[in-house]
């Protein structure tokens, strides 16, 4: 299980680097994944809380482990942006009087008071001044660089203190040059030098930063809406009734078996159960159903969903953590938490960025040195290449695309346990689906109605009913709702008997009734062909007949199936558009797995399949590609843990949904192809976002250091440096905001995956047709040759038909083929 912490103090992805490589040092951590967006780090692992706090403290930073999120992180945020807003217009105030003295008068040729326009010193003296209080006022990124370089982790604090710094100390450099050429008597040096102050390059970079640090947590906030919205949800308090009476106590005091009340109007507090009262229960929240569900006896109620019309009684079932709210909350929260692989590029590159980048400022001052440009000219190029480059942009481009992702996912009933789980749904290229409760609805419902001349369909369905009354069975059930849905209600019965393996027996209104297979109606009474022809056909479509006799006469059929959902089809559709193969795994036979498959219009079925198999099927297909299963039974269990991606069915067991790493909380197979859209959407936007900061830094830097000026004359001055790198990771966050608008349900976008591997090869079950065989002698030497392949399976040769077929487990070429059968003496003619 993974531990979650709060880690304060971190500013840039070299902070988030450093953290990440503390606690990892420490024994007993087998992971740990720092997120810079959200200030979380998730351990797993036997480390104590205290080794691990102890770890990131040394490393120069807070942490604490998290216990109630929506309460203290929402209070920090609150405080550190309105801290933000103060320093911010702080700031601009001095900033502005500073920007007058310094540009106002030389580039507009606004006025100044005689004293600072005839004595230079006394200008540069109050800009100094100036300048000074905007960095005090800004102190906290002199102190969080500081700190960084003492523990030897320079971050991106230090990079913007090192620039505004140097600014500062060349200007007052200067100023005392400016006291020296004046107490020489020459004025006209000490005007020259009032030129080359920086002060206000120094208080411009901290402001801008802060600037750019305001716009990101506003934007990184808005990522955080979906998780904020379902925190939410969670109701504070509970009516509860005890000793017949009504008591509204704290959620968290509210256990499993407490009666609880929830009246029209009311968020449900706690998963239960309903066990008196009627109502619509709107679900949106956690299935992004607009529809209100009916509720009634019997029926389940989540945590967080809103009760429209009716008065609930309800038992709790689930409370506190355990509740299907909580859950949520938890999965998209460990999502946001864990870092997808397309990160790792990012974070090799985040450890090394800051100091890289001070080597080369100190690089480029030295290079202008050389080249004979003044000092302050190559110091400018030097502090410009510290303040345009920035490492949070590379550190954001990745969580921040995961969290509105897995927002979006949220609100639309998909969650993704992990952001590994995020990035390879969209990678998948083997959809394979479970039949049951999958691809069917897993509920066997009356198909057809068939009656013998002379009876009715409402006879025959009587009879039935009456008849299956008693029973437990599940087909006893279809025929049961089938007869209620018609407003037809069943005669008593006695002698009822249930015939094990065959089917029931009973007595109504003195006629003794028999329901049972095909093969066992066939031994008892005489049934005629038409009969069972139309049997036939019905379990040719994937449908088991259910005959009745009375008296000894058969008076018809009955045909009952597992039917696919009414969406199975379109979301097959819609996954084979995508370039993905369908595979539909079983344990029924394979004539009913058949008809169904083609019902679905899957590539391939698998039938007679146990649980064990389907986990070594999933090890076939992984060796084709990237494999994803869809199931929601405990038999799945197995194959979703070893599948590349596991996908499990929101209204499954318990263990299908802790054994998969995305759950579908609408229990429809249409959200499949919805999920790998936003996987897909995810990924897409992630690149986009590495490549920005990447090529942001690839570009900026050099320019920033002069390389452009002996070819094209461009410079770029301090604060412009500084206000590129406050709006890149603006920019970045804003870019994963897009999602947001992401359609997931549309195929409008939807572009096969794969495609040239898909259409090369040959795959499946292949005939060979091949010339020289003459004995079995030939027949061994070719399947032994084919059967070296890794790719085949099976190899059946006839030298009588002059062909070889091949069961193949994976792709293979036909020229691979060809080389095998030539290199044992024979000429292959054709493939089918």
């Amino acid at each position: 299980m993974m531990d979650q912490y709060s880690v304060t103090g971190m500013s840039c992805a070299a902070c988030s680097a450093r953290v990440e490589k503390a606690v990892s040092s420490v024994p007993g951590v087998e992971s740990c994944s720092v997120n810079l967006l959200t200030g979380s780090m998730g351990v797993e692992g036997s480390a104590s809380p205290e080794a691990v706090i102890n770890a990131v403290e040394k490393a120069g930073y807070g942490a604490s482990v998290k216990g109630a999120p929506q309460a203290s992180e929402k209070a920090e945020q609150t405080d550190e942006t309105s801290v933000m807003k103060k320093r911010l217009f702080s700031s601009l105030v001095f900033l502005l009087i500073l920007m007058y003295l310094s540009m106002g008068h030389n580039m507009l040729g606004l006025p100044l008071p005689s004293l600072l326009e005839e004595t230079p010193a006394a200008n540069a003296l109050l800009q100094l001044l100036l300048s000074a209080v905007v960095m005090i006022i800004n102190q906290r990124f002199f102190i969080s660089g500081a700190r960084s370089i003492l523990n030897r982790a320079p971050n991106m604090d230090a990079l913007v203190a090192m620039g505004s710094g140097a600014s500062f100390i060349w200007s007052t450099i200067q100023l005392f040059g400016m006291l020296s050429e004046l107490t020489k008597g020459d004025t006209s040096a000490a005007h020259e030098r009032l030129h080359g102050l920086y002060f206000e390059s120094a208080a411009m970079i901290l402001t801008l930063i802060t600037v750019g640090k305001l716009l990101e947590a506003r934007s990184k906030g808005k990522t955080t809406d979906a998780l904020k919205s379902l925190m939410k949800l969670a109701p504070k308090t509970a009516c509860i009734e005890r000793e017949g009476k009504e008591l509204n106590v704290p959620v968290e005091q509210v256990s499993a078996g407490d009666i609880f009340l929830v009246r029209p109007g009311e968020n449900i507090p706690v998963d239960g159960a309903v066990i008196e009262g009627t109502s619509a229960v709107n679900e949106a929240s956690l299935t992004g159903e607009s529809v209100p569900a009916d509720k009634s006896a019997g029926d389940a109620v989540s945590a967080g969903t809103i009760n429209t019309t009716g008065f609930l009684r309800c038992r709790a079932t689930r409370v506190g953590e355990n509740t299907t709210l909580s859950q949520v909350i938890r999965m998209v929260s460990d999502a946001a938490a864990t870092k997808a692989p397309i990160a790792k590029t990012a974070d090799k590159v985040s450890g090394v960025f800051v100091p890289a980048v001070i080597a080369i400022a100190f690089i480029t001052v030295v290079i202008w040195l050389l080249a004979g440009k003044d000092t302050g000219f190559a110091l400018a190029r030097g502090i410009s290449v510290l303040v345009i480059s920035c490492p949070c942009a590379l550190g954001l481009a990745t969580p921040v695309a995961v969290m509105v992702g897995s927002g979006v996912g949220a609100k639309n009933g998909i969650l993704f346990k992990t952001a590994e789980s995020l990035e390879n749904t969209g990678r998948t290229e083997i959809a394979v689906l479970d039949k049951t409760g999958t691809v069917t609805a897993g509920k066997p419902v009356v198909t057809d109605i068939i009656p013998v001349p002379g009876i009715t369909e409402e006879e025959l369905l009587l009879k039935a009913v009456s008849l299956e009354y008693g029973s437990e069975h599940l087909f006893a059930e279809a025929v049961k709702a089938k007869a209620a849905e018609l407003g037809i209600s069943p005669e008593p019965v006695s002698e009822f008997t249930a015939l094990a393996g065959n089917g029931v027996s009973a007595v109504c209104g003195g006629q003794a009734l028999v329901g049972g297979s095909l093969a066992y109606i066939s031994d008892i009474a005489e049934v005629s062909d038409e009969l069972r022809r139309s049997c036939e056909e019905l379990a040719e479509k994937g449908k088991t007949p259910v005959l009745f006799t009375a008296d000894g006469k058969v008076i018809g059929a009955i045909g009952i199936a597992d039917v696919i959902k009414e969406e199975s089809a379109q979301a097959v559709s819609e996954l084979k558009n995508m370039g993905i193969r369908v595979v539909m795994l079983t344990g029924d036979n394979q004539r009913t797995a058949d008809a169904i498959g083609v019902q679905a219009g899957v590539d391939e079925v698998v039938a007679g399949v146990l649980p064990a198999g389907k986990e070594s099927e999933i090890r076939r297909l992984m060796s084709q590609g990237k494999v994803t299963m869809v199931g929601d039974g405990i038999n799945d269990a197995p194959a979703l843990t070893r599948a590349d991606n596991g996908i499990a069915i929101g209204a499954g067991t318990d263990v299908a949904i802790d054994a998969a790493d995305v759950v579908l909380v609408k229990s429809r197979l249409s959200d499949v192809p919805a999920a790998i859209r936003l996987s897909k959407g995810v990924l897409r936007n992630i690149k986009q976002n590495l490549f920005w900061a990447f090529i942001y830094n690839v570009i900026g830097i050099p320019l920033a250091a002069g390389l452009w000026i002996p070819i094209t004359g461009w410079t770029l001055q301090p604060m412009f440096g500084a206000a590129a790198m406050s709006l890149s990771s603006f920019c970045v966050v804003s870019n994963a905001l897009r999602l947001n608008l992401l359609d997931i349900h549309s195929t409008k976008h939807d572009r096969p995956v794969n495609k040239r591997k898909k259409s090369s090869g040959l795959s499946g079950t292949v005939t060979l047709h091949i010339k020289g065989m003459m004995c079995e002698h030939c027949e061994a030497r070719v399947k032994k040759a084919l059967e070296a392949l890794p790719q085949v399976e099976e190899a059946k040769v006839s030298h009588t038909d002059g062909t070889a077929v091949i069961i193949l487990s994976s792709g293979i070429s036909r020229s691979d083929l060809k080389k095998a059968v030539t290199d044992a003496g024979y000429k292959l003619i054709k493939t089918e």
